[in-house]
């Protein structure tokens, strides 16, 4: 079974280099989306089995996105990774405690995001 998972990120060049190493290292469906309110759409229509979600976006943030996706019904069970370039533990922690799966911190590896996907994720392939 292929995993459809969901990249909401607004910069350009993370979605490109995401998609690319995630689909050349995994038989993962991967969507993307440049915007929050966009993101949250496809969440509801597209059903994914995670969200890879940037935290530092304009207008409306990875947290409210976060937030707004824990209150719908269809979207409150997709477990969720913040891509986060606040690398300070305290950030992080309170990232953590509205319930996320993880933390991936920017910049990452292109090589190893899958594997530390995976792992949160608790996933074999």
């Amino acid at each position: 079974m292929n995993r459809k998972v969901l990249v909401i990120d607004d910069e350009e060049a993370i979605i490109i280099v995401l998609k690319a190493s995630l689909e050349a290292t995994t038989d993962w469906q991967i969507i993307t989306c440049s915007s929050a309110t966009k993101g949250i759409a496809m969440a509801t229509t597209e059903h994914p089995d995670a969200i890879l979600l940037d935290v530092s976006m304009p207008k409306v943030d990875g947290t409210q996105v976060f937030k707004a996706l824990q209150t719908e019904a269809s979207t409150q069970n997709i477990p969720i990774i913040f891509l986060t370039a606040k690398a300070r533990e305290a950030e992080q922690q309170a990232l953590k405690a509205l319930g996320a799966m993880g933390i991936i911190v920017k910049p990452f590896s292109p090589e190893t995001i899958a594997t530390k996907a995976k792992k949160i994720l608790g996933w074999k392939n």
